[in-house]
């Protein structure tokens, strides 16, 4: 008997087993493998998706939480200058006074403007022209009367200047105010100039 010992067939070129020898494991599946790793993927994008909103949701409250503080701060600086420039008010009225009737000289004059440039920098605003619309939110309208040289409710005369410091009113211009005069020419107008109404028109 012949046995051909060669390791390598000749044929198929192959290394040939030798005999009694036990044939190696097969290997395990290649797309075992692959969906375990799809699946720990999986997990883990589902994981950080989670956590960025959780970040997310921290964040928003954060930042929440900031502009509520700066608004109740903006607020509690408003109301502490409003009660102290209150104060002013009166003044601050006689400085104006005093301006009108240019008594406003010397010493006193440089204290009364350093006074305004100060309540001026603190945010103190001075309202009410004569000429403008009336505006309720604004005015108190103390007089009226009936004009033929308007054409809507506006002020006429601004009997005490209105305050605020930004969108806090401290104080209503007072004013007077005219209606554009009746159409009608067999009724008389609803007051005399100076005159208050409480219904414009009547």
């Amino acid at each position: 008997m012949i046995r051909d010992k060669r390791r390598i067939d000749p044929e198929t070129g192959e290394v040939r087993e030798r005999a009694g020898k036990s044939s190696p494991a097969p290997e395990a599946p290649a797309d075992g493998g692959a969906k375990a790793t799809d699946e720990e993927v999986s997990s883990l994008k589902t994981q950080l998706t989670e956590r960025l909103a959780d970040l997310q949701r921290l964040k928003a409250e954060y930042d929440n939480y900031r502009k509520r503080v700066e608004r109740d701060r903006v607020a509690v600086r408003e109301q502490a200058l409003g009660q102290v420039l209150s104060e002013l008010l009166p003044v601050l009225d006689d400085i104006g006074r005093a301006r009108e009737h240019e008594e406003l000289t010397g010493g006193f004059k440089s204290v009364a403007e350093s006074l305004e440039a100060v309540t001026g920098k603190l945010g103190l605003e001075r309202f009410g022209e004569k000429g403008e619309p009336f505006d309720p939110v604004v005015h108190e309208a103390l007089m009226h009367s009936y004009s033929a040289e308007v054409t809507e409710t506006s002020v006429t005369d601004v009997l005490q200047p209105g305050y605020r410091i930004g969108e806090r009113i401290l104080r209503p211009a007072r004013v007077a105010v005219a209606d554009p005069a009746p159409d009608s020419g067999d009724g008389e107008p609803g007051g005399e100039p100076g005159e208050a109404n409480d219904e414009p028109g009547e």
